[in-house]
């Protein structure tokens, strides 16, 4: 089968030929019909991801697929099921095999593409800014780089919990795709002094940053006293220093999440999350939106997509 696969940290990742796995006691063999691509993946083919798996590897961590073996001891999901699953890695491939037990089924209103992006970038907003942030309604959420993929999905589950949401992102385009996900007011990041624009606001009680840099600076400089800033991830490259005496002076608080963290020492509260969130999704309360799928062959072209931000939402790739 085909996968796209890391082998050197310092070689771009290539479409390769291997065996097709066997899965083995607790897991599933899927076939898979979509894998959804995240940040994480660009930072885990050059090995400066937390959780890089040793090489050789097959990126992509989050997948859609139908079940067509069990290991041992599996009963559950049953063959021919079409499931979403956090494997980690291995999503990039004709097949792969991954843990049933975290395997959820998918429902009818989800297409593979649309599940394969949901769980990571739906799970990160959503456990974030309820379980970190504490986020409460009539409370004025800031959203930086808000037309990425979970910069939108934080949009939508800000307004579906009652906050105010003011979305910053580059670009026309990207502001209307906010402004389409329930955006109360936008800021252009190219063209507006954000720390101003956000104070003419009123203020933000909680920050939602996947991006670093100035803007992580410029948003605690508008934030409200008490207010939260969530540290989500760093796609600007640059990891801010936290100067203490603001955080001191106004009682802020910087919270530090990763999503895929809670595997290791409180997988329920993702199970809890994604069921809510897949819940609001069947009700129409969510309406993930993919911003651009590719065959296999064209992975390279997804992750480049991806690492220059041009992207509006989820980008999938579909072997």
């Amino acid at each position: 089968m085909r996968a796209f696969q890391v082998t050197s940290h310092e070689k771009a990742p290539q479409i390769a030929e291997i065996p097709a796995p066997t899965p083995k006691a607790g897991e599933v063999l899927l076939d898979i019909a979509a894998c959804g691509l995240n940040f994480a993946d660009l930072l885990m083919s050059k090995g400066t991801y937390q959780d890089t798996p040793a090489l050789p590897f097959t990126l992509g961590m989050e997948v859609c697929g139908t079940v067509i073996a069990q290991g041992p001891g599996v009963t559950s999901p049953a063959i021919g099921a079409r499931v979403v699953v956090f494997g980690g890695a291995g999503g990039l491939a004709d097949q792969g095999v991954f843990p049933a037990g975290r395997c959820i089924l998918v429902p009818d209103t989800l297409s593979s593409a649309a599940a394969a992006g949901f769980m990571i970038a739906y799970g990160t907003s959503h456990l974030a800014l309820s379980r970190r942030a504490q986020l409460q309604p009539g409370e004025t959420l800031l959203v930086l780089g808000a037309a990425g993929g979970v910069g939108l999905t934080a949009v939508e589950i800000g307004k579906a919990m009652g906050a105010t949401v003011i979305a910053v992102a580059r670009g026309a385009d990207k502001l209307q795709a906010a402004r389409d996900a329930g955006a109360d007011h936008l800021i252009d990041s190219t063209a507006a002094d954000l720390k101003s624009a956000v104070k003419a606001l009123g203020g933000a009680d909680v920050v939602y940053d996947p991006v670093g840099g100035d803007q992580f600076n410029a948003a605690l400089g508008a934030c409200n006293p008490e207010a939260r800033v969530l540290a989500i991830g760093f796609a600007s490259g640059d990891v801010p220093q936290v100067p203490a005496n603001i955080l001191l002076v106004k009682n802020i608080s910087v919270i530090g999440f990763y999503w895929g963290g809670y595997l290791k020492f409180n997988p329920a509260a993702l199970t809890q999350s994604l069921q809510t969130l897949l819940a609001w999704q069947v009700e129409g309360r969510l309406n993930p939106h993919i911003s651009d799928e590719f065959p296999l062959s064209q992975a390279a072209d997804a992750l480049e997509l991806l690492r220059s931000r041009k992207s509006i939402g989820k980008v999938v790739v579909t072997p």
